[in-house]
């Protein structure tokens, strides 16, 4: 049987070794001077990468159904149906609260209780993408007076 050892030099080296890998600079692999691009960043595109992300702060998704997929759908559940566990998610589905956009733009943009607020994440027209897309989705028919990027702009004012 192979005991753990608990105490002695080898340990200590070991964790010394360790400590100065952890503590010592990474080179940085780059071409030519200045600092790294992606290749998203090299080309000029706005393609985004296999999470959705433009950038590290940036949905890339342009379609209503496909943001709520990446930002709504981890909490509220992909059917709109809410949640309860570590925390309680609203239903999305069948919600009167969605009847005037001027409400779930403001909570996209801002957060509510325990939800993040999006408005750095997503331009105007990713929040009223979402917004229509919540509202007409899910059980939802509130197709009169759908969000414009418009309203969202002069939301976050």
């Amino acid at each position: 049987m192979i005991r753990p050892q608990r105490h002695g030099a080898p340990g200590a080296v070991l964790l010394a070794v360790a400590g100065t890998m952890l503590l010592s600079p990474m080179p940085v692999l780059s071409q030519g001077s200045g600092p790294s691009r992606s290749t998203q960043q090299r080309q000029g595109t706005a393609a985004s990468d296999s999470h959705g992300f433009v950038s590290a702060t940036r949905f890339g998704q342009q379609d209503g159904g496909a943001l709520y997929a990446a930002t709504c759908a981890g909490c509220h559940m992909p059917d709109g149906r809410g949640a309860v566990g570590a925390g309680a998610y609203p239903a999305l589905a069948g919600n009167q609260k969605l009847e005037f956009a001027a409400y779930p733009i403001s909570i996209v943009l801002n957060g509510f209780h325990g939800m993040p607020g999006f408005a750095s994440q997503m331009d105007d027209r990713q929040v009223a993408e979402v917004v229509n897309w919540v509202r007409t989705n899910l059980g939802n028919n509130y197709t009169a007076e759908p969000a414009t990027p418009e309203e969202v702009k002069a939301a976050r004012q």
